[in-house]
């Protein structure tokens, strides 16, 4: 394996730790994102509850003041009655008062229906703000979490690019800007082991002539088909690098 490439492999180890701290961050404040979606949900809910509830009593206002016209009518009707005469005239009032009786009996209906309607809108209304409560709570409490877990994830990552900082001063000037590009552009390992005469980054089989040229150490070697670099992970250089724990990790996630 090319020695250059020995500091390039600590430097992508350490990069591999951080892109995993960026991802745990962004998951944990994905969850905050989506505590607060839900705690607005509810306070969207819990508003056109309100105003639910304001057009039901409302209508029972309206309606008791119907109610209250028709109990007066009736009252004016039977005074009415009672000061008549003549029986035509005491029929036709016979017959507005029964109409006005089946109005109110209508009304009445239509009120304990709206009565009903605003007992079932307040019980909602009171278990929406039992939950919104509860999930404020939460929310205050997550947050909390996940602030203090970002502050260890940063405190992390500055140390991990101290480390990075100081290898880098180590790592040859043209094979490190290879490396950076080729990172940039998979935000994954891209100087891999050869394995089973494929590579381990793609898996596309290789010639026994690329293997060759891998195995030698002579230069920079990429893959044809994913751009990644090859080294020859039998080489006792690897030896009490991180090059080789990454391999053995490698091997024991696939047995897994």
């Amino acid at each position: 394996m090319l020695d250059t490439l020995v500091p390039i492999l600590a430097i992508q180890k350490l990069d591999m730790e951080m892109i995993q701290l960026i991802r745990l961050k962004q998951q944990r404040q994905q969850e905050l994102k989506n505590l607060y979606a839900i705690e607005k949900d509810l306070k969207k809910q819990q508003f056109v509850q309100d105003s639910e509830i304001l057009d039901t009593k409302t209508q029972i206002r309206v309606m008791e003041g119907d109610i209250a016209e028709v109990q007066a009518k009736l009252k004016k009707l039977s005074s009415q009655q009672d000061a008549v005469k003549k029986l035509d005239e005491f029929n036709a009032l016979t017959q507005e008062m029964s109409a006005a009786e089946r109005e109110r009996t209508q009304k009445e209906a239509r009120l304990s229906e709206l009565l009903d309607k605003l007992a079932t809108q307040e019980d909602a209304q009171e278990s929406l703000k039992t939950t919104l409560s509860s999930t404020q709570e939460s929310s205050k409490q997550l947050e909390e979490e996940i602030v203090e877990a970002i502050g260890k994830i940063n405190e992390e990552g500055q140390k991990l690019k101290s480390e990075r900082d100081e290898l880098v001063k180590t790592a040859d000037p043209e094979v490190f800007k290879i490396y950076e590009r080729l990172l940039r552009n998979k935000r994954d390992e891209v100087v891999v082991p050869i394995e089973n005469r494929a590579c381990s980054g793609c898996h596309i089989q290789l010639t026994a002539q690329d293997e060759n040229l891998v195995r030698k150490g002579e230069r920079l070697v990429f893959c044809e088909h994913c751009s990644r670099i090859h080294y020859w992970q039998e080489s006792e250089m690897l030896d009490g690098t991180d090059a080789k724990s990454t391999r053995q990790r490698r091997r024991k996630s696939t047995k897994v």
